[in-house]
C-alpha cells in the first residue's frame, strides 16, 4: 500500500431558503459528484491555459536527488539539481500530462525527486514524487513525464 496521498477534485453545495423577510426557512448542505465530462473539461483547460498563459503555468519539471518521502507541505525538491520546460499536452480520461527532457550534462547524478512547478526559477509546486534512484551519466539523457489525473 503506497503512502502518497491522492489529490481528489471534489465539491460542496449548500442551499438557503428564505422567506419574504429574509430569514432563513431551510438550510440543505451536501456533497456533490465530480462528473466525468468536467474533468475532462479540467484536464483540456490546464493544457490550454498553459499554452496561452505568461503566468498561471504549470510546466516545469524539475529533478533532484533528495530521497526524503514526498510530503503535501514540501514546497520545493530537497535538492534541485536541474528544471526544464516541460511540452504540455492533454490525454484523454482527464489527465494533465507535461514531458521534459534533460539534455546530456543537465542534472547528472543521482536523480531520486520529481517536481511540478509553476516557473523555471522558484515558483509553486504542485506536485513531488521520490523513487528508487537513477543514476544520470554526463552523457545521458532523461525523459519524465508527470501525469495530473483529475479523479
Amino acid at each position: 500500500m503506497s503512502n502518497k496521498q491522492e489529490c481528489v477534485l471534489k465539491g460542496r453545495w449548500k442551499a438557503t431558503l428564505l422567506d419574504e423577510k429574509f430569514e432563513i426557512k431551510r438550510v440543505i448542505e451536501g456533497n456533490n459528484v465530480i462528473c466525468t465530462n468536467g474533468k475532462e473539461f479540467l484536464a483540456s483547460f490546464l493544457k490550454s491555459a498553459n499554452a496561452a498563459a505568461s503566468t498561471f503555468t504549470m510546466g516545469y519539471i524539475g529533478i533532484g536527488s533528495d530521497a526524503t518521502p514526498e510530503a503535501a507541505g514540501n514546497t520545493a525538491l530537497g535538492t534541485e539539481l536541474s528544471r526544464t520546460t516541460g511540452t504540455v499536452s492533454y490525454v484523454s480520461g482527464a489527465i494533465y500530462q507535461i514531458t521534459a527532457t534533460f539534455a546530456a550534462g543537465s542534472g547528472t547524478g543521482a536523480i531520486a525527486e520529481y517536481g511540478l512547478f509553476s516557473s523555471s526559477v522558484n515558483g509553486t509546486m504542485l506536485s513531488r514524487d521520490t523513487e528508487a534512484v537513477i543514476n544520470k551519466g554526463a552523457s545521458d539523457t532523461l525523459q519524465v513525464t508527470c501525469q495530473i489525473t483529475l479523479s
